[in-house]
């Protein structure tokens, strides 16, 4: 497990970009953390790190639940289930189909399902610790 403690928005999309080099297409990304923990600011960092968009351009999925970023070696779907209760709401997003080699499944909330608690491949942790400071843990 890394740890890291970030200070700042841009430190915490800076992370993102850095942990991209270590995230690998055909891989499950659960994102934890409370609501305004900073895991969409950690994704923009992460699509920025693969080319797949511009910071400014990822938003995040609370409502549209998915956003698809293409980038040259990887699509990123940047997926909220914050808003999805049960299994049969998550079967309705078909993600099965968005698991292919080339792409990376960035899930909020996925430990609401055991499924992605069971399956991920990469954890990241965010811990909201007063004003603009977070830790961040990568396992």
């Amino acid at each position: 497990m890394k740890t890291f403690t970030t200070h700042s928005a841009e430190e915490t999309t800076e992370l993102g970009r850095r942990l991209a080099a270590e995230l690998k297409p055909g891989s499950v990304v659960l994102l934890r953390g409370e609501l305004g923990a900073g895991k969409t600011t950690l994704v923009k960092g992460i699509a920025e790190g693969f080319n797949a968009a511009e910071a400014g351009a990822v938003t995040s999925p609370t409502f549209t639940l998915i956003h698809e970023y293409r980038g040259p070696k990887a699509t990123l779907y940047h997926i909220d289930l914050y808003r999805i209760d049960t299994q049969r709401e998550l079967d309705t997003l078909a993600l099965d189909d968005l698991m292919e080699p080339d792409t990376i499944l960035l899930i909020e909330w996925g430990e609401k399902f055991e499924r992605f608690a069971n399956e991920r491949d990469v954890e990241i942790a965010i811990e909201h610790r007063g004003g603009d400071d977070r830790q961040i843990k990568v396992a």
